[in-house]
């Protein structure tokens, strides 16, 4: 007797191995129609696939939250069917079709031949087909030798690797119509059943994401249970293009990337300076508020340090090194074992506790040339990093008082987000009584605020479980930005330790944690939220003068030296241009102040203001204009609201 256990916790009996659809059917004949596949014990299980012992079920429709994760799986092995009919099943080798985020991809070789842009449409068209064909999805095991072979006839060389690999003794296939493909699954129960796709790129993609390997291709594409919500994904994809941060950071001059003399590692024109010291700046005043110190370590140090840290066996393949005097020395890929040399440099007493170390570090991490993608993914990078040393019983206070920072310095650009714990990974060090306590006190942090949160399991740092956080921009799109890892481990190879009230050492817990994370990456992020048109207090040029002719150029030279003289970031445009070019290029460029000055303005001692917008205020008073610029500024307000 078989028994399963349903979500409102009811339990059906079966005399035999039982599959989803037979459970749907035996609740009720709706939800036999609807059914997709299910959740059995946690995972994600096919339609027809039989459940031959006792399980917990839940069953997925296209409205659950797990479906795409199903529906977007097929869909990747529609897409390698199409692409086998298109150039012939002997010239394609498979690499692996996963599901990703909003959509999913394949992996490609053309024997003798390449895939191009203008061949994506084809390949829609033969996916319809498949589709409108219906063909029945079936999964199938076969030992691993037989798996081999059934491979090498195929001539599915990336497939045969995949199969050596695997260690359980049976390899499950798919097949739909002529195509058949190694695969865990799960799939749809035909190739009917999801009709809303769209193929959205092409790119190459090392095998096994290394480039020792041959480069394959790659398509992306999404799919979704209605059109409506393909519609609207295609929408946000045509304005993320729009807002791609590498088109506005050359068009705006906010940074440049020299792929050949330092790729993944940018350059910040003066604009983009302007707007970095911005954010620099905001979070040095609210760390001060909160009590943190700021600190600078150094940038190259002595290897042995990274040894003693466990960097060295952990991260080695990431960090850069140089030799100098037969010492060798590591460029920092991390500022926590700097801090904690801070920290031991004199005694510290429990009363002393907590210390909050605060730095702008600039650290080197290496990075796959391939993977490399503007400020998004960089090889250099300043993480607004600190590091609170102190008492195991301050931990929930500090991991509040971190989450109440996070709220401050996100505010003024209108994120929301959400939490992610993340526990201990395979690669870790200590043990794991150790990581238990660890991850209890996070947990017990977030729920004293009452925080929602997801579990990740085995995604923490090898040092320490974390709390990841995910904001939310503009166009829904999510990040992960912000990061607290708690570190029992670190204090025990470096000793750290403080002069407890019994005046005998106690080791010190150490918190790791970032707000904006990576500045160029949150920069990245900020240019395409805002779409470039930065809020006053952010915008590289804030104020940009226009003299309509060279009469009134005296006036606005004038006008400039106050605004200058009041610390407000503008420019003056007096080239020999036409007014209207002259307003279009400052509206492209996001200016949020144009002030436009004419026979009108020199005779009256005022200004006329425009916005970037394109709304006119005619008959400013400067003291009026600068005074209230100044008040938006020192607010950081997210909205250009000078009459307010």
């Amino acid at each position: 007797m078989i028994k399963i256990e349903l979500p409102d916790g009811s339990v059906l009996e079966f005399e035999s191995p039982v599959t989803p659809k037979e459970i749907a059917s035996r609740i009720s004949k709706r939800l036999e129609k609807e059914a997709i596949g299910a959740q059995v014990n946690g995972q994600l299980w096919d339609l027809n696939r039989p459940i031959d012992f006792d399980a917990k079920v839940r069953l997925i429709t296209l409205k659950d939250e797990l479906a795409p994760q199903i529906y977007r799986h097929t869909m990747a092995h529609i897409m390698a069917q199409a692409v086998m009919r298109v150039f012939g099943q002997e010239r394609v080798r498979l690499g692996i079709g996963p599901v990703i985020e909003n959509g999913f991809y394949y992996d490609f070789e053309i024997l003798d031949g390449r895939i191009t842009e203008e061949d994506l449409p084809k390949i829609e068209e033969e996916m319809k087909k498949i589709i409108n064909e219906d063909l029945p999805i079936e999964r199938f095991e076969l030992p691993k030798e037989q798996a081999i072979k059934l491979m090498e006839e195929k001539g599915q060389v990336y497939k045969v690797e995949l199969i050596k690999d695997i260690e359980d003794e049976k390899v499950s296939f798919y097949k739909q119509g002529e195509f058949v493909d190694l695969c865990r699954g799960p799939h749809l129960p035909s190739t009917g059943v999801v009709k809303h796709f769209k193929l959205l790129s092409l790119a190459g993609a090392y095998w096994r994401g290394d480039e020792r390997n041959p480069m394959l291709q790659r398509i992306y594409g999404t799919a979704f249970a209605k059109a409506k919500d393909l519609e609207e994904y295609l929408k946000m994809v045509e304005e993320a293009k729009k807002r791609d941060h590498r088109k506005l950071g050359s068009k705006l001059d906010l940074f440049l990337i020299d792929t050949d003399i330092a790729p993944g590692m940018p350059f910040f024109l003066p604009n983009g300076a302007a707007t970095l010291n911005e954010l620099m700046k905001f979070s040095r005043e609210v760390h001060i508020k909160a009590g943190y110190k700021e600190v600078i370590t150094p940038l190259v140090m002595n290897i042995k340090l990274w040894h003693q840290s466990g960097h060295w066996d952990h991260y080695q393949k990431n960090m850069y090194f140089t030799e100098k005097e037969d010492t060798m020395y590591a460029i920092k890929p991390m500022n926590c074992p700097g801090h904690i040399l801070i920290f031991k440099s004199r005694t510290v007493s429990y009363r002393d506790l907590p210390i909050r170390y605060f730095e702008f570090g600039k650290v080197h991490r290496y990075e796959r040339s391939g993977v490399l993608h503007g400020l998004m993914r960089v090889r250099a990078f300043t993480q607004d990093d600190a590091h609170i040393f102190c008492r195991e019983d301050q931990i929930e206070e500090e991991i509040t008082g971190v989450i109440k920072l996070i709220d401050e310095l996100y505010s003024p650009f209108g994120f929301t987000y959400r939490a992610e714990l993340s526990t201990m990974p395979e690669d870790h060090m200590g043990d794991e009584q150790t990581w238990h306590r660890a991850e209890s006190a996070l947990k017990a942090a977030l729920d004293s605020i009452g925080l929602d949160y997801k579990i990740a399991e085995g995604e923490g740092a090898f040092y320490g479980p974390k709390i990841d956080f995910m904001i939310k921009d503009s166009l829904g799109r999510e990040w992960q930005c912000a990061t607290v890892q708690l570190d029992f481990l670190m204090p025990e190879r470096f000793d750290v330790t403080y002069i407890g009230a019994d005046n005998q050492p106690h080791r010190v817990v150490m918190i790791h944690r970032a707000i904006f994370g990576s500045l160029e990456r949150f920069f990245g992020i900020l240019i395409e939220h805002f779409a470039g048109a930065f809020p006053t207090w952010l915008a590289p040029v804030q104020v940009a003068i226009i003299p309509i002719s060279d009469r009134h150029t005296e006036y606005a030279k004038s006008v400039w030296k106050m605004l200058f003289a009041e610390g407000i970031r503008v420019e003056l445009d007096d080239r020999r241009e036409t007014l209207g070019y002259r307003i279009r290029d400052n509206q492209m460029k996001k200016v949020p102040y144009m002030l436009i000055l004419g026979d009108k303005e020199v005779e009256s001692g005022k200004i006329s203001v425009r916005t970037r917008q394109g709304k006119e205020i005619k008959d400013v008073d400067i003291n009026v204009f600068i005074g209230t610029l100044k008040e938006e500024i020192k607010q950081r307000k997210r909205e250009i609201s000078f009459e307010s």
